[in-house]
Order: structure tokens, then C-alpha cells, then sequence
């Protein structure tokens, strides 16, 4: 099946609008209702793992849907994994 130029532009905006809304996975009822002190573990290193993308650098939030709050805590807390020697400053090669 060949699709012409302008059936592929229909198709792409068609993905793209069919997208799935991202949520905050640490805050499964609202933002506004997260409790204090936001925190998120550095030892959960599964969780953080996901957070980091193949060259060691942190996710934005665009990509892994976090909130604000919690993205912050997330980069701190990858830090401090990072400090603690759990989680690379570089990917292995």
C-alpha cells in the first residue's frame, strides 16, 4: 500500500492528536492534592531509571508527563542517587 504525501500529513496529524494525555505517576489524585513534603525516594532506583534517558541526562517533562513538583524532586533525587554511587553520571559503553 503507497500512501501519497498528503495522506501521510493526515495520518501523522491524526497520531499526534490521538496521542494519551501523560499524567504524573506520583500523584495519581491531582497535583493539588499531593502531600507534604513531596519526596521522592532515592533509592526506588527503578523508578529513577526511567526517569533517565540512554545518554544519562534527565527526562523533561514533556516526555515522562511528570508534574513540576515532582519533577524537582526527581532530579534531586537522582542526584543524590548519582552521589550515593547508585546510579551512573555516564552511560556504560
Amino acid at each position: 500500500m503507497s500512501f501519497t504525501k498528503t495522506q501521510i500529513k493526515k495520518l501523522r496529524k491524526k497520531k499526534a492528536r490521538l496521542k494519551k494525555k501523560l499524567r504524573c505517576r506520583f500523584c495519581p489524585d491531582g497535583c493539588d492534592k499531593s502531600p507534604r513534603p513531596i519526596y521522592v525516594d532515592y533509592k526506588d532506583l527503578r523508578t529513577l531509571r526511567a526517569m533517565i534517558d540512554r545518554e544519562g541526562r534527565v527526562s523533561p517533562r514533556r516526555r515522562t508527563g511528570t508534574c513540576a513538583k515532582y519533577q524537582r524532586a526527581v532530579r534531586d533525587a537522582i542526584f543524590r542517587a548519582r552521589f550515593m554511587a547508585l546510579l551512573p553520571y555516564v552511560p556504560d559503553e
